[in-house]
């Protein structure tokens, strides 16, 4: 399992990397892609939607299931990634650079982790 350093990661497997810019981008972990399977469809929000910690801001189909991807901070989209709508399986090569949006942060979870506690919650996650 790939978990770069530099991300926080939330409980429901969604990555948050901070940008120089104050942003953040919003992902996958690649965890939850290899979870989830091969990835057919993705739902992205819209520039200037708001998003709220802990809600549904996206969506993705694989082979298996639907599953909601949910935001680990609170906010406004200022971009997605485009790329997604016509290419989902870049999430499955590649999840830390098939990022789902950049927000303007308001606020961020509380339950993000490091690298470290991220992979370790996987760990019991695995073997519950």
């Amino acid at each position: 399992m790939n978990c770069p350093k530099n991300l926080k990661y939330a409980r429901s497997h969604e990555y948050v990397e901070t940008l120089e810019n104050g942003h953040v981008r919003i992902g996958l972990s690649d965890y939850a892609q290899s979870e989830l399977g091969d990835l057919v469809f993705v739902n992205l929000p819209q520039e200037g939607d708001t998003v709220s910690a802990g809600e549904p801001f996206a969506d993705v189909e694989s082979v298996k299931a639907v599953a909601d991807v949910l935001s680990p901070v609170s906010g406004t989209v200022c971009a997605i990634n485009e790329d997604l709508l016509d290419n989902p399986q870049h999430i499955n090569e590649d999840p830390y650079n098939a990022w789902f949006a950049e927000v303007e942060v308001d606020g961020y979870s509380e339950d993000l982790m490091d690298s470290d506690a991220y992979e370790a919650f996987c760990e019991e996650e695995k073997n519950a």
